[in-house]
């Protein structure tokens, strides 16, 4: 039997902001890159199985999305990683979770 992979639950709306917003730090302490660095990518790094819930925001803007997890395409992850590391949870608005992993492909496609 294969060994349980530890899991995180990151709701972005009571782990960070429900008006997340913008792309860079400089765009304030709610945008995508402050979330990517203070919240996803330690615990990417740690190896862990991430559950990233959607629900309950004020919506979400493109560039918070792309920078957020485009970025870590950037950053060093592969796509291929990302998806299997990462699951989405949006009841809301499941058309966020294509338009996040076309970020993540479109990430990728860019990395040469």
């Amino acid at each position: 039997m294969k060994p349980m992979m530890k899991t995180c639950n990151i709701s972005i709306a009571r782990d960070f902001s429900t008006v997340p917003a913008g792309r860079y730090a400089t765009d304030g302490d709610v945008s995508g890159e402050v979330f990517r660095e203070c919240l996803l990518r330690p615990v990417l790094l740690k190896g862990l199985q991430v559950t990233i819930d959607l629900d309950d925001t004020e919506g979400y803007g493109s560039s918070f999305l792309e920078e957020a997890f485009g970025g870590l395409v950037r950053e060093g992850f592969t796509a291929n990683q990302l998806k299997t590391m990462i699951t989405f949870i949006s009841h809301e608005d499941p058309s966020l979770i294509e338009e996040i992993l076309t970020y993540i492909d479109d990430a990728q496609r860019n990395q040469h």
